[in-house]
């Protein structure tokens, strides 16, 4: 079996590894080693790389990894071969090896596990941030609830996101306070707040005159909070995010976005709302320091797939790109760039909540704002420092694939890849990106979940 190598490694090994990489890095160009993940004990952040305008992120290089390097975990062969280090890869891995005593080989492209989940603790600040946006748990399945449970100590945290609209302050979702703030009223009761919604609110007609559906983003929320709401709010904010506005994208991308009745001004309204005591990067560190585990980052699974030996393969990549030899047009994704500012001398905050958003296009001042929101990651599990550091939030095309974009075109072209999936044999397409789906962190978890359980149906657990 191939085993992690741990810091105890003899002295001579890890001059060995060290020595070995330094020749190869020289002699072969920058191309590093194949990394292996050391277990959780050892894995330390000793060095950091740059990226996006001087975010500084931990490489989590150790000597135990150097050492790891002069074996080759290609001469094994493994039960799963899965392809990348999120919730779904990493889900799937730690229940094979728990319940079945399954080997699994990870292959992650990036230099780190978790996925989008990712997270550190900022040189500059002391303070714990997310390298790809804020993560907030919530959840109403209590299957997920209890597994996510093994892995971390949660803190109870309920999201509450405020906006900047006209130049004032206002809780999003949209609740009672928030129309009384934009449009200077003293609603004050559940019952008034639906009197007004219900005369704002847009009626969709068929041609016959009969209610019907709304068929894009556009209808949806005019339906919920009618025509000035939707151009104040969500007609800018929603350009801004996807470039296209709400009546070219599905019904779908604004149907997750609740209209509260009340006072109410938490974001989420699942009975479980928490954020993990020591961060997100622990929980994966804990589900895949499992011997049966083998994770390889800084490795892109099309550079080795004809070296694998596997049973079975989970593929959570982009689906597009798996049939890249197609030819077929790329489906279509937004992502995102962050902007690292650190705020020196800031024992309080820079801003009143973590996130809040920027959804219309030019301040009050007619200054161009070309930023969808800006998170401050100190208010999060109640951190303290001296500083403070944000993110500005941007979105745009090209980059690391977010958000699936939902418009016809685009999910037409995905049923195309669907069916080709559907015809490979011995691989299983699983999560956001395999998908083309957008998950909440316990949906990505609940589906990897189900999955297990369907492909393990009728196998014996140890």
């Amino acid at each position: 079996m191939f085993h992690y190598v741990k810091p105890s490694t003899t002295l001579a090994l890890i001059i060995c590894a060290a020595w070995i990489r330094f020749i190869t890095q020289n002699s072969l160009g920058s191309s590093p080693l194949i990394q292996v993940r050391p277990s959780s004990s050892s894995y330390q952040h000793e060095s950091s790389a740059t990226i996006n305008n001087g975010t500084k992120y931990p490489t989590a290089i150790t000597a135990a990894q150097e050492a790891t390097a002069i074996d080759d975990p290609f001469d094994k062969e493994y039960d799963n071969c899965i392809v990348g280090a999120g919730l779904s890869g990493s889900v799937i891995a730690e229940n094979y090896a728990t319940h079945f005593g399954q080997t699994s080989l990870i292959i992650e492209k990036r230099h780190h596990i978790g996925g989008n989940c990712y997270d550190y603790i900022d040189d500059d600040t002391g303070i714990r941030v997310s390298l790809f946006g804020a993560h907030l748990f919530h959840t109403k399945h209590e299957r997920v609830w209890e597994y996510v449970q093994k892995f971390s100590e949660w803190a109870p945290y309920e999201h509450k996101v405020m906006g900047v609209v006209n130049g004032k302050s206002v809780p999003i979702p949209v609740n009672i306070d928030t129309v009384n703030e934009l449009f200077d009223l003293d609603i004050q009761n559940t019952d008034q707040m639906d009197e007004w919604l219900k005369k704002e609110q847009v009626i969709l007609q068929d041609d016959d005159g009969k209610p019907r559906e709304a068929v894009n983003s556009e209808e949806v929320a005019l339906t919920r909070v009618g025509q000035r709401l939707y151009d104040m709010i969500f007609k800018p904010y929603t350009f801004k995010q996807w470039a296209k506005y709400p009546a070219e994208l599905g019904p779908e991308v604004l149907s997750r976005i609740p209209v509260r009745n009340d006072h109410d001004g938490r974001y989420f309204s699942d009975p479980h709302q928490a954020l993990p005591l020591n961060g997100y990067t622990s929980i994966f560190d804990k589900m895949l320091d499992k011997p049966e585990i083998t994770v390889l980052t800084e490795t892109d699974y099309f550079d080795v797939k004809d070296k694998l030996k596997c049973q079975k393969l989970y593929y959570t990549g982009p689906i597009d790109t798996y049939f890249a030899d197609l030819g077929w047009p790329k489906l279509e994704y937004r992502s995102l760039s962050f902007e690292r500012v650190v705020q020196k001398d800031t024992p309080g905050f820079f801003q009143p909540a973590a996130v809040v958003n920027h959804p219309q296009n030019k301040d009050t001042d007619g200054k161009e704002v070309d930023f969808t929101r800006i998170v401050e990651y100190k208010h999060l599990l109640n951190q303290t420092s001296d500083h403070t550091i944000y993110f500005i939030e941007r979105s745009k095309d090209g980059g690391e694939p977010y958000y699936p974009v939902p418009n016809k075109e685009n999910k037409d072209l995905y049923k195309r890849y669907q069916e080709m999936a559907e015809k490979e044999e011995g691989v299983t397409f699983v999560g956001r990106l395999a998908n083309y789906k957008y998950f909440n962190m316990d949906d990505a978890i609940l589906n990897a979940l189900e999955l297990f359980d369907k492909d393990t149906k009728d196998m014996e657990k140890r």
